[in-house]
């Protein structure tokens, strides 16, 4: 088998001691060139009227209930 192991990354601060904002974003900037996310497909528009109602699963039901518009 090939050495397929992954390059070591260190953190910038010292562990036990927080990183700051502007070194979490520079963190972030570094290793966004690594992840790769597909090109999002635009969802395909429904015309309103083809809409009739939707359905709530009982365990979600009260996340809904509490909602002014679609509670009592």
């Amino acid at each position: 088998m090939g050495d397929n192991k992954l390059p070591l990354v260190l953190p910038s601060a010292p562990v036990g001691e927080s990183e700051s904002l502007q070194e979490l974003i520079g963190d972030c900037r570094r290793m966004a060139e690594h992840w790769k996310a597909p090109v999002a497909k635009k969802p395909d528009t429904v015309p309103p009227a083809s809409l009739h109602g939707i359905t709530v699963p009982a365990a979600s039901a009260h996340v809904v209930s509490g909602m002014p518009d679609y509670g009592d």
